[in-house]
């Protein structure tokens, strides 16, 4: 049995209220989330003050907290935790760009989609005025938002995001060329 086929066995059991097998999954989930977190903590770069660990147990809690979501399989489960992940660094920019600014947000220029921030940086504004446009592409075309979702928040690879989308991984590659280039347009108006 795969790891994907255990993830998605565990899960079904412990929606089904089986302890023992959310006992399991916990360092399997664990693992998972600290690797996509990671990813996303290698893109930001050294120095910065939100940790790995940090931003894996706020996802962990928030997903396990979750009581009437039937999980269906692996791809759901981690599917939600790329959304999570956007939500706590979102939230996480939001407060610091309210406590360092009085409240106020200042834009500014954003001009490569692979120059993420994190919310702890100076350039928190960014990823505020990244999540506004992602949920601006969201009302046009959702799949296309989602993918940027799971590639960017969720650290997801082109194959992972085609799983999860249900399209292939050539479709994804238009689709987040599509969608870089929508979301610049969007940020430097």
């Amino acid at each position: 049995m795969t790891e994907s086929e255990n993830i998605t066995e565990l899960l079904k059991a412990w929606v089904s209220g089986d302890m023992a097998a959310r006992e399991l999954l916990i360092p399997i989930v664990y693992k998972e989330l600290h690797r996509l977190a990671h990813y996303y903590r290698r893109r930001v770069g050294a120095g910065e003050t939100i940790q790995t660990t940090a931003l894996v147990h706020e996802a962990y809690i928030r997903m396990v907290d979750i009581n009437d979501v039937e999980w269906n399989d692996r791809v759901h489960f981690f599917s939600v935790s790329s959304q999570l992940m956007r939500r706590i660094l979102v939230d996480a920019a939001r407060a610091r760009a309210a406590d360092k600014r009085g409240g106020f947000l200042q834009r500014s220029s954003v001009d490569n989609l692979d120059e993420i921030v994190s919310p702890s940086s100076k350039r928190s504004a960014e990823l505020i005025a990244l999540d506004d446009a992602l949920s601006r592409l969201n009302e046009c075309d959702p799949r296309r938002a989602r993918n940027v979702e799971l590639r960017i928040f969720g650290g997801l690879t082109v194959e992972e995001s085609a799983e999860i989308l249900g399209i292939s991984p050539q479709t994804v590659m238009r689709d987040w060329k599509f969608s870089k280039s929508w979301l610049l347009r969007e940020l430097s108006t």
